[in-house]
């Protein structure tokens, strides 16, 4: 199935900082790609891939699982380990769990992790329902899109197939039995008004993570998909000077950018 024109996975060779970001469920990684540009220029070794069943049809992602979507940025981070000193790891929405797990996971292996609207629990009463629902409905509309800039636009399905929103409920409970795992400096920004995932998630992810190097910051100006949004720029410059403060100032190398 062709990809959608901008869900194209980024990567780029920069210096001896790598970064993994991880874009969200339906979404795709135009929804980071401008953040992962920014950290590119800034000299840093940068990976943003297109996760399993996303960036094409929505029931593409139908017949993916989470384990599957996990598979793909492990990957991604054995390869950054495998080229840079340090690595980060950084993601939107259900990208911030796929990172909080990955630092769990991997622990010393990653040097920080940067999350922006995590989400790590399911706010919707009808969720213990899936098991059953899954069989009946196919999928109900999408939750992508939640944008205040009103000439930002998300690439991201409109339907959410339940097969996958169950997956994904199960993928939450493995994240919150790992949060205590994570030990890593944490760097959280979120947006008071997020209509997609609610302020429980974060204060899920501060409450139990056991980090003592932990820095929250509002988007004040922003709604669920921050990082396309208006405080796109805080979280660029945010994130950057959190890797920073951690390594010192990344040096700018002669790199090339590789699509695909």
């Amino acid at each position: 199935m062709p990809l959608l024109p901008g869900a194209e996975p980024y990567h780029h060779r920069g210096g001896p900082t790598g970064v993994l970001l991880c874009h969200g469920f339906t979404g795709s990684p135009q929804g980071l790609r401008p953040w992962a540009e920014f950290l590119a220029a800034a000299g840093l070794t940068v990976s943003l891939p297109l996760l399993p069943g996303h960036g094409t049809r929505w029931q593409d992602l139908g017949v993916t699982r989470w384990e599957d979507w996990y598979a793909e940025v492990s990957r991604e981070l054995g390869r950054l380990l495998g080229q840079c000193e340090r690595v980060f790891v950084f993601g939107l929405s259900m990208g911030g769990g796929l990172a909080l797990k990955l630092a769990a996971d991997h622990g010393e292996e990653v040097a920080g992790v940067v999350v922006v609207n995590p989400s790590v629990r399911s706010d919707n009463p009808a969720a213990p329902l899936l098991p059953v629902l899954r069989h009946l409905v196919p999928s109900v509309p999408g939750i992508g899109g939640d944008i205040a800039d009103p000439d930002a636009r998300e690439l991201g399905y409109d339907r959410i197939p339940l097969d996958a929103a169950w997956s994904l409920n199960r993928f939450w409970h493995e994240v919150r039995r790992a949060l205590p795992s994570v030990r890593q400096p944490v760097l959280l920004l979120r947006s008071p008004q997020d209509h997609v995932v609610s302020p429980a998630n974060s204060a899920l992810v501060l409450a139990r993570i056991s980090s003592v190097d932990v820095t929250e910051r509002l988007c004040e100006q922003s709604f669920h998909v921050a990082t396309l949004d208006r405080d796109a720029e805080l979280i660029f410059e945010e994130s950057l000077g959190f890797v920073r403060r951690l390594t010192g100032v990344a040096q700018p190398a002669a790199a090339t950018d590789q699509r695909g």
